[in-house]
This record gives structure tokens, sequence and C-alpha cells, in this order.
């Protein structure tokens, strides 16, 4: 993982009128609101029902669109195919399970290549003293 991966330093600052200390504001409320949307998509998988894909889709392009803005690439991306994904599943009848239970494999790896593009942007928030 490069830095470049997980955010686009100069885009973000021309985003932030090049203004420092607003961008260090803004990545570290990005961190805030990152955490809380992986709670919400946690307890999605924790038991799947009829609400679950649709509550992921919704925390994960919460996730898109802030880490877009921000210009974090590693972010947006898996966030989009973790959208993607849980939209393929929230099509699924609950009653085909077969079908359910694959989409739901899918949904927890999307899931989980999220987790580790935001454990990268941790390291890069602690690596620059935000």
């Amino acid at each position: 993982m490069s830095d470049g991966d997980v955010i686009d330093w100069q885009e973000a600052m021309d985003q932030c009128g090049d203004d420092e200390e607003f961008l260090r504001e803004l990545l570290s409320d990005l961190r805030g609101e990152i955490d809380a949307q992986l709670v919400k998509i946690e307890d999605a998988l924790k038991t799947v029902n009829d609400q679950s894909f649709l509550l992921i889709m919704r925390a994960s392009h919460v996730i898109k669109g802030a880490s877009s803005n921000l210009m974090c690439g590693q972010l947006r991306e898996t966030a989009t195919n973790l959208e993607q994904g849980a939209a393929g599943a929230n099509q699924i009848e609950t009653a085909n399970t077969s079908a359910l239970e694959a989409e739901t494999v899918k949904v927890k790896d999307l899931f989980e290549k999220l987790k580790t593009a935001v454990d990268n942007y941790h390291k890069f928030l602690d690596s620059v003293g935000i």
C-alpha cells in the first residue's frame, strides 16, 4: 500500500483550498464517520434479514461519498464494491436461501476488503499525526 492509494494528498488539498489544517480536520471527521458506518454494517451482517443489505448499501454509500470528496481512492473503491454487492444481494428473495447465502458470503468478503482499506486509512492518518 502506498500513501497515494489511501489518499491523493495534493488533490485533497486542492479540494480544501490548500488549507491543510481544514483537510486534517475533515480527515479526522471522516475517520469517525467511517467507524460509525462499519458498526452499522457489522450489525447488519450479524443476523441477515430482509433489511440487512439495504442497510449495508446505505452505510457503504455514505463511506463512498465522503471518501470520494476527500480523494481517498482505496476507501471509495472498496465502499463502491460493497454497495454494489449489497445491491445485488438485496434483489434476492429471502425464500431463495441458497442464493441468499451465496450472496451473503460475497458481501462479507467485500466487507473484509473495505475493513482492510479502513485499516490502511487509519495507519495513514496515524503516520501523518491525525
